[in-house]
């Protein structure tokens, strides 16, 4: 089984970029791959309850829907804790399927064999 990291750095104010992460994503995981977003910068707001809501750039599925399949279908989505922690975002605010993670987490994953994107 392949791995992937998928890096996210977009949340509304670039809903395209935002909502690739995620279709890519789940198209990983929907073949059975290991796959994680990793939501940094703006991105790990994607990851709080309600905020994807409103996401959705024509021509694609609303980012929420994607979200939720994404998890669905065994995607994972870590949260930088770098990034979440000046926005004041914690564990209590995810979305089912989202965690807060460390770099060394990220990097552990990368050298273990995974690939990574970046949008």
């Amino acid at each position: 089984m392949a791995k992937l990291l998928i890096n996210c750095t977009h949340g509304k104010e670039d809903a395209e970029r935002a909502t690739l992460a995620f279709i890519v994503g789940n198209v990983a995981a929907s073949a059975s791959q290991e796959v994680v977003v990793l939501l940094t910068i703006e991105g790990v707001w994607n990851a709080t309850r309600g905020y994807a809501d409103g996401i959705h750039k024509e021509g694609f599925q609303p980012l929420n829907d994607v979200l939720k399949s994404f998890v669905s279908n065994g995607g994972q989505i870590w949260v930088c804790q770098t990034c979440s922690k000046p926005r004041g975002i914690t564990e209590a605010d995810l979305v089912e399927g989202a965690q807060v993670v460390t770099a060394a987490k990220a990097i552990e994953f990368l050298v273990s064999g995974a690939a990574s994107l970046d949008w």
